[in-house]
């Protein structure tokens, strides 16, 4: 059995052009298709916080690496599996971030730290409840800290 799903949405402006870092201090609005009564979204402005599923969109599916590659292609780290990356090169290019939320005006959704592009669909998105979030002890190498300094930079124009 295949699922079959529609966005939910659209992002509308922020970032337009697609890049590994600086997403800081960007602010865009998750457009909720109108199809959508507003009650869907009542009560979601008293979270600080969105869980936002959503599709790399301007990738090709000729852009999937099912192989362990360096992460950003850079030597310095060890070549990790395709489920150890975070990128477009998913099998379902699909991604889950995790932006605050800044206000709710009927089915628009303005958030910030969304590092999703202008025109992104949006295939789900929730509330973050804290208790729903990691338990026990925290771990990772030291590639993603060392890779992901400048994510959320603000970007220098």
């Amino acid at each position: 059995m295949t699922l079959e799903i529609e966005p939910i949405g659209t992002v509308v402006g922020g970032r337009t052009e697609v890049a590994d870092d600086y997403w800081g201090g960007v602010e865009s609005i998750i457009r909720l298709d109108s199809r959508f009564p507003t009650d869907t979204v009542k009560g979601l402005d008293e979270f600080s916080h969105l869980v936002v599923t959503w599709h790399f969109s301007q990738a090709s599916p000729e852009d999937v690496a099912l192989h362990a590659r360096s992460p950003r292609g850079d030597s310095r780290w060890e070549p990790s599996g395709t489920f150890v990356h975070r990128n477009h090169r998913r099998p379902n290019q699909l991604a889950t971030s995790f932006p605050r939320l800044l206000k709710v005006d009927g089915l628009d959704l303005y958030v910030a730290d969304l590092d999703a592009v202008d025109g992104t669909p949006i295939y789900d998105l929730a509330p973050f409840f804290e208790e729903m979030g990691p338990r026990g002890e925290f771990r990772e190498p030291d590639w993603p800290g060392q890779m992901l300094q400048a994510y959320w930079a603000e970007a220098i124009d």
